[in-house]
């Protein structure tokens, strides 16, 4: 169904959320109504930031607010949602859109499997009143079900519209760039080059994705690697805790600034913790682009004078290959946490395929790996 038939049918005038590809039509709406504007659209950090923004929202102006993201969004609202807008508490209405990735039935990749089968049972157990849009539903039942959430929105509860794959549709073409010149798969590309045996922990998306190709086209081993496709935000934290447990061995992270943004506490907690092996590498292209290239706010961010104040000793930005090059072999030889933002441009290979081992099977080559060193 058209996302206009959606947005009209709930009426809202703010709105908030973390992009997903399964509701890429609501987000390209979103920015092509209305871009950045703070009065009407934020794209938060997380989901549970967006629930709280949406809260305040609320708070301000007695409207109810709406919040998009992700069905593995869900965990990161459980916290705002049963102890701040339940109405046992604070009774503050939201409209939650939630992009059903791993529907029953349905092929999706290994991350989103046991999500998507715990999805409307989490709402349920959230006491959020549910509805499933899919491609056959009309205009007559969401006014329907609309009709219907009000009541519930009147008592201070939210509601979830929860949209399978193909559910909702927007015909303008939003084209997502920056100025950067490096590709992300070049940079990778440029890292392996220097980190050669040294462990490699990637996070979600299109990163890990290119990393497992490259080592492919290279006839490389994927011991090296722990591809993190799913819990976006913990890559460095799961670097972190190799890095500490495993002193004597270099450990590479590969981040995104979607991924650094949506849980930035970590970068404290590495700061404090600096481990003298670890190397902290966020790709930032400003975007979330592995769900369709909607921004981030990292563009308007000083990550390296962040990653100082955290307590990293070592922490630089580059913008081209060749000062990459220079930065990691640096890097390579320094006996300190560092950290590099290596600014990137918006896009990939149209052919870029998917990891073909399981990810039983990459933990335990990479177990197998780090267990020799």
């Amino acid at each position: 169904m058209e996302v206009q038939f959606l947005i009209d049918t709930i009426n809202a005038e703010f709105y908030t959320g973390v992009p997903d590809s399964q509701l890429k039509a609501l987000c390209n709406f979103l920015m092509d109504q209305y871009g950045i504007d703070s009065k009407h659209h934020i794209i938060a950090a997380n989901e549970g930031n967006a629930t709280a923004l949406a809260a305040g929202y609320y708070l301000a102006t007695k409207k109810v607010p709406v919040v998009y993201m992700q069905n593995s969004g869900e965990g990161n609202i459980i916290n705002p949602v049963a102890s701040l807008l339940n109405d046992k508490v604070y009774a503050i209405p939201v409209i939650f859109i939630i992009g059903w990735r791993g529907e029953p039935d349905e092929y999706d990749e290994p991350q989103h499997l046991f999500q998507g089968k715990v999805t409307l049972q989490l709402l349920e157990d959230m006491d959020i009143e549910t509805f499933v849009i899919e491609k056959k539903t009309t205009k007559e039942e969401l006014d329907f079900v609309m009709d219907n959430f009000r009541k519930f929105l009147e008592q201070g509860k939210s509601v979830a519209f929860v949209v399978k794959k193909g559910g909702l549709e927007y015909n303008n073409k939003i084209k997502y760039k920056n100025n950067n010149v490096m590709t992300r798969e070049e940079i990778i590309q440029h890292v392996l080059t220097v980190s050669k045996e040294d462990p490699i922990i990637s996070t979600t998306g299109k990163a890990s994705r290119e990393l497992f190709e490259i080592r492919e086209m290279n006839h490389q081993t994927h011991q090296y690697d722990f591809l993190t496709v799913g819990s976006m935000g913990h890559s460095s934290s799961i670097a972190l805790g190799i890095a500490l447990h495993k002193p004597e061995t270099k450990v590479w992270c590969i981040d995104g600034d979607g991924a650094v943004l949506m849980h930035m506490g970590a970068m404290a907690v590495i700061g404090a913790a600096a481990p003298s092996n670890m190397v902290h590498l966020i790709v930032n292209n400003s975007s979330h682009e592995t769900v369709g290239g909607m921004p981030t706010v990292a563009d308007k961010m000083d990550l390296v004078m962040i990653a100082k104040a955290c307590g990293y000793p070592y922490a630089i930005k580059v913008d081209s290959l060749e000062k990459l090059d220079q930065e990691l072999q640096i890097i390579k030889d320094k006996k300190e946490l560092c950290m590099i933002e290596v600014m990137c441009a918006i896009g990939a290979r149209e052919n870029l395929g998917r990891p073909t081992i399981t990810t039983q099977e990459n933990k335990k080559c990479f177990m197998e790996y780090l267990a020799k060193k």
